[in-house]
């Protein structure tokens, strides 16, 4: 990974949506900010895959096991 801290000029409401989102994804700003650049990325170099195909084989990647989810009935 670089090393290099660069600064990138966003708008103002851009950055105040980074900001709401990154509180639900428990993430850090910048944090949130890279995730939305990395996945944009790879949405735009494979545009015949899905979103949800593109985090799934980011996740994958990384090593993350899907688990099998119960969910109660009422």
């Amino acid at each position: 990974m670089e090393s290099d801290v660069g600064i990138v000029n966003i708008d103002d409401d851009l950055h105040d949506q980074i900001r709401k989102a990154s509180a639900v994804s428990c993430r850090s700003i910048n944090a949130q900010a890279a995730f939305w650049i990395k996945i944009g990325m790879l949405c735009e170099m494979n545009p015949t895959r899905a979103f949800n195909e593109i985090v799934a084989g980011e996740l994958r990647a990384a090593g993350v096991v899907a688990q099998v989810v119960n969910v109660a009935s009422k």
